[in-house]
């Protein structure tokens, strides 16, 4: 048996010709989902990256306890299961918060790894000189100031052909991957590109597929946080966001152009997934986390296709979360699932739409918690303005790019263990957010009525109900008790 994740950065579902997109060119999306199972419930767990990667691994909700940081010493890790099973487990990538502090044993977990530089503001290539061919005036360096924002125009110059670019690599190396060793068995590789992730970098080729007739300063990394542009720009990064999705569309298809040419349907696993979408302006937004978590963000594409079936062309109703990916691959396997681990093995979900839960949670750290049962989603705010209690759970206190300041760690609390440390006591450390939800308050949406979640509403019955299948959630996940007092989630549920 064999199987391959391909998986990609910021996907858009609304940007796919499978969800109903037809004005962005990928012709191999279209393909893929005619080879494979389309899930239209497919939705988030945690939320951003790493928080993401952590329940790819561990198939459990990650950001009730932490919020960004790598693998803890207690979590089982998927492809470190497989490992010890002698299943083969190797990871190709270009996506650099691998490769620094905050995520810096992920890869460890496999059998074998592969890493390739140069994404986004990546520390990859140094170059002194101040002749790095910056347009002039650019807004990239408006919007991301400092040296990160030249790291990404020294790392540019260095994938001035396609073929050195990032992505183009690491496709490359999978692909390596797949021809060594198609003769061989029992063996799972995760193939993953940082794109399209912004900054949306691509190549003229891509970028001539759209009418974009935008005549501004050059920009293609939009900022986060509330759109204050013109309408032309928003419809420009729309462009450049989906040229780029126009170049993951091409190198999608050499995975499957490969797979024709291996014969490697009859006996591989195929998963294509994100980690969470991205908003492009919608709903006056720029990206992601400093916002309410709408669909745009939380519901993501997914495709599978598994050869003990054998079913392609249809669509999956049921919902299911980045949590049933890690059981998904065990079971295929054979191997067997650890008791902590709280997604669902999908095999019966492919076969004949099979639900697995009835509702689900996704958040980030200190942000809404949210629950969707497919129709409804819910977005529960903090009770009190400063947002509070709230704590970070760990052994690896380790934000993006750095560790916790010594500031942070003066007053560290040891915790009791919770149900999945498996006896370790974790430190308890005073938490922190991008933003605090309290200011948007409480949200309800029926996504059937209002499927672009322009109209909340409230129903306190419909929200007492929702509210304790939340709390039930919480529960089942061992949440901190200050996540529920945070929340006001007492009985009778009290409403912000």
């Amino acid at each position: 048996m064999k199987a391959i994740m391909v998986m990609f950065d910021s996907l858009n579902r609304h940007m796919l010709p499978a969800y109903g997109c037809e004005w962005v060119q990928a012709p191999n999306f279209r393909r893929l989902a005619e080879r494979t199972m389309t899930f239209d419930n497919s939705y988030v767990g945690s939320m951003p990256c790493m928080p993401a990667r952590r329940e790819l691994h561990t198939g459990r909700y990650n950001f009730l306890h932490r919020s960004w940081g790598p693998i803890e010493p207690y979590d089982d890790s998927m492809p470190e299961l497989l490992k010890q099973k002698g299943v083969h487990s190797h990871l190709v990538s270009d996506h650099y918060h691998y490769w620094e502090e905050g995520g810096c044993n992920y890869h460890t977990r496999f059998a074998t790894w592969e890493n390739v530089r140069g994404q986004e503001g990546d520390p990859w290539k140094c170059r002194l000189d101040e002749t790095l061919g910056i347009p002039e005036g650019s807004l990239n360096d408006v919007y991301r100031k400092g040296p990160w924002m030249r790291q990404d125009w020294v790392n540019r110059t260095y994938m001035r052909r396609e073929k050195d670019h990032s992505q183009a690599r690491t496709f490359g190396l999978g692909l390596e991957f797949l021809e060594t060793n198609r003769a061989a068995d029992n063996w799972f590789l995760q193939l993953e590109t940082f794109d399209p992730h912004e900054p949306y970098f691509t190549y003229a080729k891509y970028l001539k597929l759209y009418a974009d007739a935008y005549k501004g300063p050059h920009c293609d990394w939009p900022t986060y946080g509330r759109v204050k542009e013109a309408p032309e720009f928003v419809q420009h990064i729309r462009f450049v966001n989906a040229a780029l999705i126009s170049m993951c569309d091409h190198y999608l298809g050499t995975v499957l152009d490969k797979m024709d040419e291996l014969d490697l349907w009859k006996d591989t696993l195929l998963i294509v997934n994100t980690d969470h979408g991205f908003l492009l302006g919608e709903h006056g937004w720029w990206a992601k986390c400093v916002q309410p978590f709408y669909n745009e963000v939380a519901h993501t594409p997914l495709f599978i296709w598994d050869p003990r079936c054998g079913r392609a062309g249809e669509r999956r109703r049921s919902l299911v979360q980045t949590i049933d990916l890690a059981p998904t691959v065990l079971e295929y396997f054979n191997v067997e699932r650890p008791k902590d681990m709280q997604g669902v093995p999908l095999r019966d979900t492919v076969a004949r739409d099979r639900p697995v839960r009835e509702a689900g949670l996704f958040g980030l750290h200190g942000a809404h918690v949210n629950l969707t049962d497919g129709r409804y989603v819910y977005m529960r705010a903090p009770i009190a303005p400063e947002n509070g209690p709230l704590f970070e759970y760990t052994l690896m206190p380790t934000h993006m790019r750095r560790t916790f300041e010594t500031k942070e760690l003066q007053d560290i609390g040891l915790a009791e263990p919770f149900a999945f440390t498996k006896g370790c006591r974790t430190m308890k450390i005073g938490g922190r957010t991008w933003v605090n939800p309290h200011t948007f308050g409480t949200l309800l949406f029926d996504l059937e009525k209002d499927p672009a979640q322009e109209h909340p509403f409230r129903d306190e019955a419909l929200e007492a109900r929702l509210c304790g299948q939340m709390a039930e959630l919480m529960r089942a996940n061992d949440a901190p008790a200050e996540q529920f007092e945070r929340l006001g989630l007492e009985e009778p549920c009290r409403t912000p």
